[in-house]
């Protein structure tokens, strides 16, 4: 009896499951039609990949492609108050007909320059102070200004044997380097150096003649009584940086660093991504209706970037860029003037944190159109195309560009340094 219970015991026993196949070698026929969709699948693929770095990276390096023939698209204005105001007014002035005709030349020549512009004084309602308020608004790059009493104390140095005259006191260089520092140093900063020299180089021999033709009439005796720097040089530049760029720790937070702030906000979503699933899967409760979740995702989304922003921010504040200095007028030079005084921290955590949702919510939206991995594609290209039009000047760039004058990158990295630099 117990030996028919055994055997029917056996009969009802499941199966033992069959061993898994033995493997195999690489070409094994068995594996022909595997290997072929595998070939098929990884030639698209990469294909893909190569069309897409071809693309993207093109996009980067375009954004250079043409920076040489745009440098008339940097502009530099030459505005000459010689002799235009009150009490220095006279229609015999040396110093700004050189300059302006220097510069006219010097335009005119076939050589690779900036763009100079001969200004009217009127336009600046024949006040100094307003070309220095237009370089700071971003006007132009640079200006070169001749000051309204150029020829009269250069003259009246001889008559009156000035031997504090300063010839420096004669023209201005005004930029503001904080705008963008790279296109200053590259570009800028080496032509206005060029003009520079072609304008002192020029007014020597001038000076000289007018001097020795004159020296009855204006000295009465001889170029010994003369002081040294009025004859030589007897005119010279201040060159007057508005903002300098400095200090150097403050580099990452306009370059290198708003990369971080796009990889971070792209890396939200795969880290609350299977938070944000719980509301619709689970066996527990019913699901969310889809626009209710959208609405939490959005708001979630924002929340995370408001503290992330804030650490963000802090990195910044404990390298010790300046966040507390008091504001300075926007006409004189000073270093790390912060407009909103104790305030301006909070300023740049807001300016990261919108800085952070506009670069975040495209990355939220495309990781969920196009899933993983695609949307690492998606993370290169904004990276890519946000630094081609945010780390450098757009003016040099070709007209195509035009875009990336909407690109968060390029608005985050914009205000900057008007306020804290």
């Amino acid at each position: 009896m117990s030996a028919e219970v055994t055997s029917d015991d056996e009969k009802a026993a499941p199966a033992a499951p069959p061993s898994p196949p033995a493997p195999v070698g690489f070409f094994d026929s068995s594996l022909s039609e595997v290997r072929k969709q595998v070939f098929v699948q990884w030639i698209r693929t990469v294909s893909i990949l190569c069309i897409f770095v071809l693309s993207v990276l093109s996009l980067f390096w375009g954004s250079q492609y043409a920076t040489e023939a745009n440098y008339p698209s940097l502009h530099v204005w030459v505005v000459d108050f010689d002799g235009q105001v009150d009490p220095y007014k006279t229609d015999n002035t040396l110093v700004g007909p050189l300059v302006t005709n220097m510069t006219k030349e010097y335009e005119a020549s076939g050589s690779l320059h900036l763009n100079y512009q001969i200004k009217s004084p009127a336009d600046f309602n024949y006040d100094p102070w307003a070309v220095r308020q237009a370089i700071y608004n971003e006007h132009a790059y640079a200006a070169i200004i001749v000051n309204p009493n150029a020829t009269s104390l250069l003259r009246n140095a001889i008559t009156e044997r000035n031997t504090s005259y300063d010839p420096t006191g004669a023209l201005q260089t005004i930029i503001i380097s904080a705008r963008d520092e790279n296109t200053y140093y590259n570009y800028i900063l080496p032509d206005l150096s060029i003009i520079q020299s072609i304008i002192l180089s020029q007014f020597g021999p001038l000076w000289a003649r007018e001097i020795v033709s004159n020296t009855s009439t204006t000295t009465g005796t001889n170029l010994s009584t003369i002081p040294f720097q009025v004859i030589n040089p007897g005119i010279g530049f201040t060159n007057i940086d508005l903002r300098p760029f400095t200090p150097a720790v403050a580099a990452p937070a306009v370059t290198i660093g708003l990369i971080y702030l796009i990889i971070i906000s792209f890396f939200n979503f795969p880290f609350l991504m299977g938070i944000h699933a719980q509301f619709m899967k689970s066996d527990t409760h019913p699901p969310l209706k889809v626009p209710h979740w959208l609405i939490w995702r959005i708001c979630s989304a924002l929340t995370a970037y408001f503290f992330l922003s804030f650490f963000y921010s802090l990195v910044s504040l404990a390298f010790q860029i300046p966040f507390s200095n008091q504001p300075a007028p926007d006409t004189l030079s000073a270093n790390n003037p912060n407009a909103y005084g104790k305030g301006s921290f909070v300023v740049f955590w807001m300016l990261n944190w919108v800085g952070m949702t506009a670069l975040g919510l495209p990355c939220e939206n495309m990781a969920m159109v196009l899933g993983f991995p695609w949307s690492s594609l998606f993370l290169i290209f904004w990276v890519i195309t946000n630094v081609a039009t945010g780390f450098y000047a757009l003016d040099l760039a070709p007209g195509f560009y035009r875009w990336g004058y909407a690109w968060p990158l390029h608005r985050s990295e914009f205000p900057f340094p008007h306020w804290t630099l």
